[in-house]
């Protein structure tokens, strides 16, 4: 079985895996280091830009839910991704129970960010 390269880690990032699209292209997703306290959806996406990060969209928070729960609070957390019908609204996964749900843009809570490296 063919193996792929994982790529190399800064201090303190977590390799989460590699995902693909609909087009076959795909991607090692990396956690970034801190831990965000509460602060609204936009808020939390400036805050991964500034560390040179993105927040994760929804597949990547179940893969986080899934392999590395263990390095998040038991609390809800912010997204990438806004609601399809709701422009104010983004969804979120709570580390306590694995569920994701959205939640008004201007709710305060907490965020990890994730770099994205193509393969």
């Amino acid at each position: 079985m063919q193996q792929i390269q994982l790529p190399p880690l800064a201090e303190g990032e977590v390799y989460v895996g590699a995902i693909g699209d609909k087009n076959g292209d795909f991607h090692h997703i990396i956690l970034l280091p801190g831990d965000n306290a509460e602060a609204t959806w936009q808020e939390q996406m400036d805050w991964a830009k500034s560390i040179g990060g993105d927040l994760p969209n929804r597949i990547e928070q179940a893969m986080l839910w899934a392999n590395h729960r263990d390095q998040f609070e038991q609390d809800w957390y912010w997204s990438n991704e806004t609601h399809h019908r709701e422009s104010g609204w983004a969804w979120c996964q709570d580390f306590l129970d694995g569920s994701q749900d959205r939640n008004g843009n201007s709710a305060a809570l907490r965020a990890r960010a994730v770099r994205r490296l193509s393969i």
